[in-house]
């Protein structure tokens, strides 16, 4: 049982939802916070509060409150930053090829559409963090899909990344591609490896539909994270990151500035 497992669990209805709150704690008339980052916003004996209800309290999930939602419910859900994981879920071909090339390797879960990807270490959620990508883990909850296979892995810079908001704008003192900040041959990815990388971090940066700032920010951060300390990123990878950025309008001392802001975020 998940709950035994100290994974907080509750049941979900038709439509993948929460159960609503109950009169008494409708509109949080009750003094519920569900924006806590922990379950059990108030003291209510029924589901309420969506993913803050979540329990690992056997008296909780056997009340007669809780034992009538189960015999309702059409599945169930967990709260992944109460058990301390965070689950990458893609929605689509598209999404998951992209993590295969991005993301450290991690216990993978099927869903109906796509993939969830947990990986060890709660943050904050986030939706649509890139096309077909949302983030779960605190203030969320996520659906039991069963156990998945693989190791669950710590939570990497990258996935941390994707939650970002552009930094301020600080004026460089330079506006050429800055050194890279490892030294020595890359060992734990191949060529290939970082070839898919910088293709699809262009990608990203080509699609970006809006906060065009914001997206090469992250992304060259999601870069830095996974090549930024091994010294395999080359003045001609990093020139073709600011070749796709600059193609979106960003200029050079944008595209500078932001690099520099993530080696600076990273500490590197």
């Amino acid at each position: 049982m998940l709950a035994a497992r100290s994974v907080p669990v509750l049941p979900l209805r038709a439509g993948k939802v929460p159960f609503g709150n109950c009169r008494t704690c409708t509109g949080n008339a009750c003094g519920g916070r569900p924006n806590m980052k922990h379950a059990g916003p108030c003291h209510c004996p029924k589901v309420c509060h969506a993913w803050a209800a979540a329990t690992t309290d056997p008296r909780v999930l056997t009340s007669p409150a809780w034992a009538t939602a189960w015999c309702k419910a059409v599945s169930a859900a967990y709260h992944p930053g109460g058990a301390g994981l965070t689950v990458v879920d893609l929605d689509d071909a598209d999404a998951i090829a992209w993590a295969r090339a991005s993301l450290p390797a991690t216990r993978t879960v099927p869903t109906t559409r796509g993939e969830h990807w947990l990986y060890r270490g709660a943050m904050q959620s986030a939706n649509a963090v890139r096309p077909g990508v949302d983030i779960k883990s605190t203030m969320a909850y996520a659906r039991w899909l069963g156990p998945g296979t693989g190791p669950i892995t710590a939570l990497p810079d990258v996935v941390r990344a994707l939650t970002v908001k552009e930094p301020s704008k600080v004026p460089p003192t330079a506006v050429t591609v800055p050194a890279q900040a490892g030294a020595g041959e890359c060992r734990h990815r191949t060529p290939a490896y970082l070839d898919r990388g910088i293709a699809m971090a262009e990608q990203r940066i080509t699609e970006a539909r809006g906060a065009v700032h914001a997206a090469v920010y992250r992304t060259f951060l999601a870069v830095l994270s996974t090549h930024g300390r091994c010294g395999c990123l080359t003045e001609a990878h990093v020139a073709r990151l600011f070749t796709a950025a600059q193609a979106k309008g960003e200029s050079p001392w944008h595209c500078t500035d932001a690099w520099t802001n993530a080696l600076t975020t990273l500490g590197l």
